[in-house]
């Protein structure tokens, strides 16, 4: 049995996260996919509750064939410790996939295999730009799954998004 991580802060999920998981379930028995950054929410660059982004990765992943968790994981600001904090509150895995350098750092030199698989259309999949586009009008629903364009509906994400950023 292989047991994978892929940790992103997912917000949101888009069609580039969507891609790599489909990747990775190639790879690997299950998946571990840890919500980053989990204290975070109700800021411009995290305007998503880690409850909001579970419900998000969850009804988007319902035809992946390959069982996946998803737990969410707090910073703690200690990154000499990270590694042991994510192992702390995940099963148990043997290879991480990701493209950020720290996390490819932190994870490598604990000893673990780290795989960087390629990003998918980076540019227009990634949550700056879909958050860049729903506070502009722009059309973003195409970024994403249609399980997130309804969690983003049902929690009125983009009201939300528009009245963070305003000024007083």
């Amino acid at each position: 049995m292989s047991r994978g991580f892929y940790i992103g802060r997912f917000q949101p999920y888009h069609n580039g996260h969507h891609s790599v998981l489909k990747r990775i379930a190639s790879l690997v028995d299950e998946i571990v996919i840890g919500v980053g950054s989990a204290q975070l929410s109700h800021t411009m660059a995290n305007p998503f509750t880690a409850g909001e982004r579970v419900l998000m990765i969850t009804r988007s992943l319902n035809n992946l064939e390959c069982p996946f968790y998803v737990i969410p994981i707090e910073d703690i600001q200690r990154n000499a410790l990270w590694v042991a904090q994510v192992r702390s509150m995940t099963p148990p895995f043997e290879s991480v996939y990701s493209s950020n350098p720290l996390v490819v750092q932190l994870f490598s030199e604990a000893g673990v295999d780290v795989y960087s698989p390629d990003m998918y259309e980076r540019l227009i999949h990634s949550g700056t730009e879909i958050r860049r586009r729903m506070l502009n009008g722009e059309p973003w629903e195409h970024l994403v799954s249609p399980a997130v364009v309804d969690v983003i509906r049902e929690i009125r994400g983009v009201e939300r998004l528009r009245r963070i950023v305003r000024n007083d």
